[in-house]
């Protein structure tokens, strides 16, 4: 009982710590294995279309890509679909179980525990074992316990977002770009490592709204940010700093990484239409601003090289990229110059 209560305050302090929370997942993940004595363990929510996704998993099958579920099916989604805890100890007689032949590991002992906040099922808290009757009912209320805690810091995190996103693309509103920087900077410190950041900007995206009016201009920038997300990882930040204005925040990311980023964008847009509507396509450009941070600079001022950047890549004659010159260089690198798109990302 010691071990188990020195976990749960392990857990508690974790998701208590500011900072980014599937990193605290994964701490919740990686402990359920010894504290339930299971191979598997997992961290689905609920997204908009009502499927349950993975932000965190640990054990057998976790480098493998996550399985989607829908409300209802397999354990997991009866445990969000009723707002209910549920045990099994042996899935190969329950009809519930959701027999998946691209799973890699066996589960035939298995407990799903409803993430919940409030009235709302957030999502689901799942461990599993290839052993009969793995779990207890000590277990399950451990479970409970947990998943407890994981639902109220997911709907803490879920407030928080609300209060820093941009209400019409859902990308970061600018008031979250100072902190987020200053936040990558730090853990660049810490492990030795590199971040760049990318000044997107629309070409001509006032004939949008002249020619189309300003609900298809909304209509492009969220496409515009759709496409983006589309060619980036989950762990790269999309801030709108303003207008048509955007700002990719790449951590991990030196220059050589980060053009590739770029100009995985400028195709994407380049070559594909934004599809507004099933009548309605729109062809968008955008000139890109890449800066590398040189291990010292301040948020504002490696935002403002980016800024510099991609001005130059409109003076050039835009839907081109451009490289900041570090502050100890004078010269700018030259910019990728492309009259024919290429395919998409």
């Amino acid at each position: 009982m010691d071990r188990v209560l020195a976990a749960l305050v392990q857990v508690s302090e974790r998701l208590a710590v500011p900072g980014p929370l599937d990193e605290a997942l994964r701490v919740v993940t990686d402990l359920s294995l010894d504290l339930f004595g299971a191979t598997h363990a997992s961290i689905r929510v609920v997204d908009g279309a009502a499927l349950l996704r993975s932000v965190a998993r640990s054990g057998a099958g976790s480098n493998d890509p996550a399985q989607i579920f829908k409300k209802g099916e397999g354990l997991i989604g009866w445990a969000v679909q009723h707002a209910q805890p549920v045990r099994v100890s042996d899935s190969s007689v329950d009809a519930r179980f959701a027999r998946r032949e691209d799973r890699s590991f066996e589960a035939c002992s298995v407990m799903s525990v409803p993430l919940v906040a409030g009235e709302r099922v957030l999502g689901a808290f799942s461990v599993s074992s290839p052993r009969r009757g793995a779990f207890s009912d000590q277990h399950e209320q451990i479970g409970v316990v947990l998943a407890h805690a994981v639902g109220q810091a997911l709907r803490c995190a879920e407030l928080e977002r609300l209060a820093t996103t941009d209400a019409l693309t859902r990308a970061y509103n600018h008031s979250y770009l100072v902190p987020a920087l200053s936040n990558e900077m730090n853990r660049a410190r810490r492990t030795e490592g590199a971040m760049s950041v990318l000044l997107m900007d629309l070409d001509k995206f006032k004939s949008v709204n002249d020619e189309h009016g300003h609900a298809v201009g909304d209509q492009v920038l969220c496409r515009f940010v759709d496409a983006v997300r589309g060619c980036v990882r989950s762990m790269d930040l999309i801030v709108r700093r303003g207008g048509e204005e955007f700002e990719l925040i790449m951590p991990d990311t030196g220059a050589v990484e980060g053009y590739r980023v770029a100009e995985r964008i400028r195709e994407r847009l380049a070559s594909s239409p934004l599809v507004v509507r099933d009548n309605l396509v729109v062809r968008q450009t955008v000139s890109v601003g890449l800066a590398t941070w040189d291990g010292q600079e301040s948020p504002a001022a490696l935002d403002q090289r980016a800024d510099k950047a991609m001005y130059e890549a409109k003076r050039r004659g835009r839907n081109r990229i451009v490289i900041a010159p570090t502050p100890r260089s004078k010269s700018t690198a030259p910019a990728a110059d492309h009259s024919e798109p290429s395919p998409g990302c």
